[in-house]
């Protein structure tokens, strides 16, 4: 059941951010950073931890889970670190993600060749 849950919460804050796209003007950079927003806001107030114990990868994967890791981060180093932890905390808790982001981007870059398509046409 672990993985039915994770597949419909994922689900239903996927499906959010498409109702947004289609029903809204936001642009869909607007929409991801809102998601992260949130995310932070619900961390922050502790409330998206519930979600995170109900739905695992359903929750966590999402934008809104990098969210609540960054205020998780940043909770856990201003009780460790005190007002340094503001500025350290969020960077402490998203490095790995944020580093595999950059090392599979550049991967991916290098081993596919660039197209500019309005050239072509």
């Amino acid at each position: 059941m672990e993985y039915v849950w994770a597949f419909v919460v994922g689900g239903l804050i996927c499906t959010v951010g498409q109702l947004l796209i289609d029903l809204t003007k936001l642009t869909p950079a607007r929409i991801l950073v809102s998601f992260v927003v949130a995310g932070t806001v619900l961390g922050a107030l502790g409330w998206y931890q519930p979600l995170i114990d109900f739905a695992g990868a359903g929750a966590t994967v999402p934008l809104t889970g990098f969210g609540s890791m960054l205020a998780k981060g940043m909770r856990e180093a201003i009780d460790k670190d005190g007002l340094l932890g503001i500025f350290t905390g969020g960077f402490t808790a998203c490095a790995a993600g944020v580093t595999a982001a950059i090392i599979f981007g550049l991967a991916v870059a290098l081993i596919f060749k660039r197209t500019d398509r309005t050239l072509q046409e």
